[in-house]
């Protein structure tokens, strides 16, 4: 099993549109102009979606800020970093300080940076480590490395 689509409401349907591709990578889908609605493919097509829902939607206009993590490499994560900050982006670890290094959460253990998108949702990019769990473990990813 894995999770097919999700759906954020967003200000703006093209601005979001343009970040999502753009800034995210993701590919345009569809727009439904009727609705507000644009639909994005994340990964391989047809495996994901996400539904952006314009402010005159039901959804769109019962806005409310959401959280969406996006499953890469770790080599994906670490170009990501420098890459976002590029594009004015800023991005921080699990902490929420700002870095461009990739913290770990030690339970999973995965190494994840987090950002914003225009309409405020928090974002994760979020890459699963083949290492041993260690459930008292939260630091940078390069402490991770040290010591495991």
């Amino acid at each position: 099993m894995h999770l097919y689509e999700t759906h954020l409401p967003v200000r703006d349907t093209e601005q979001s549109r343009q970040f999502y591709v753009d800034v995210v990578g993701l590919q345009f889908a569809h727009r439904d102009a009727i609705r507000d609605v644009v639909f994005l493919w994340a990964g391989s097509a047809r495996k994901s979606m996400l539904g952006l829902w314009g402010p005159d939607t039901e959804y769109g206009r019962a806005f409310r800020k959401c959280h969406l993590a996006f499953a890469v490499s770790l080599p994906e994560l670490l170009a990501s970093g420098p890459r976002l900050r590029q594009c004015g982006i800023e991005t921080a670890n699990f902490s929420g300080e700002v870095t461009t290094e990739p913290s770990v959460i030690g339970w999973m253990p995965a190494a994840q940076l987090y950002f914003a998108d225009p309409n405020g949702h928090a974002l994760e990019l979020i890459a699963l480590l083949d290492d041993a769990p260690d459930r008292h473990f939260t630091g940078s990813l390069s402490e991770w490395r040290k010591t495991h």
